[in-house]
């Protein structure tokens, strides 16, 4: 039987702790020190260049190739290493049993297997990546298959206004139609010429480059169309309904 996913974490008391950066704050003895002293701290003290922020000395600074200013939206920072950020444990998956459910407003739902899933029409698409902890990575490779051939087999319903993305261990992202319906949606299941590996969803991730990465559900099991909008995991928690990156839409007000 196929592994289920249909499991709600509405009831989990975790709750995501937001990141934020401070300055550095000067010592609180240094106003009363003596010069014995100052100059030990001189010493020990970081010069003020380290007092950068964390994710400027962790990716690099965002002013560095003014070339790629049009590409990295406000608050990024460009890396070229693929940070590892999700909520619990990574899924053990069996493709023997894996399956792919489409349903809801549609005239057409389905349920594909791993092989199944494999034989549909395969695209591949270059682009930008964008997480909203603030790293962004350029030129991303990916494979799988496009959004398009989904909705073409599921022929969606006019009343239909939003979807659903299901994940294994009850994880959900929700988007607007308008938004998931592009060319550069993917459900991907090759990054960089190779299968992902399972810390970044494999067997299947969906890729919406529109958006914050959390809006693509790593290890996902379905998509749901709906006639209203429905808050997903990190919505819920308190993260933008809308995820626009160029809009620094990283928490809800």
């Amino acid at each position: 039987m196929p592994t289920s996913i249909w499991q709600d974490p509405a009831n989990s008391a975790a709750q995501p702790a937001r990141l934020t950066l401070s300055p550095v704050r000067q010592h609180p003895g240094v106003a009363c020190a003596t010069k014995q002293s100052t100059d030990e701290l001189a010493r020990r003290v970081p010069p003020p260049w380290r007092y950068r922020p964390m994710f400027e000395r962790l990716f690099g600074s965002r002013a560095g190739d003014p070339a790629l200013a049009g590409r990295v939206p406000p608050g990024q920072y460009v890396t070229q290493k693929f940070p590892v950020l999700h909520y619990g444990s990574v899924p053990k998956v069996d493709l023997a049993t894996w399956d792919f459910r489409v349903f809801g407003e549609v005239d057409s739902p389905f349920r594909l297997t791993w092989s199944e899933f494999q034989a549909l029409p395969r695209t591949r698409l270059l682009t930008d990546i964008h997480c909203v902890t603030r790293w962004s990575k350029l030129d991303t490779n990916w494979e799988g298959v496009s959004i398009k051939t989904i909705l073409e087999m599921a022929r969606v319903r006019p009343t239909a206004t939003h979807v659903v993305g299901h994940a294994e261990q009850g994880y959900t992202a929700n988007l607007p139609l308008e938004v998931l319906d592009d060319d550069d949606v993917i459900l991907a299941d090759t990054f960089e010429g190779a299968p992902l590996e399972a810390e970044h969803g494999w067997p299947l991730r969906l890729i919406v480059p529109k958006r914050y990465f959390w809006k693509g559900p790593k290890w996902l099991r379905g998509l749901e169309f709906l006639d209203h909008d429905q808050p997903g995991f990190w919505e819920r928690y308190g993260y933008h309904n809308d995820a626009d990156p160029w809009r620094e839409e990283r928490f809800a007000e």
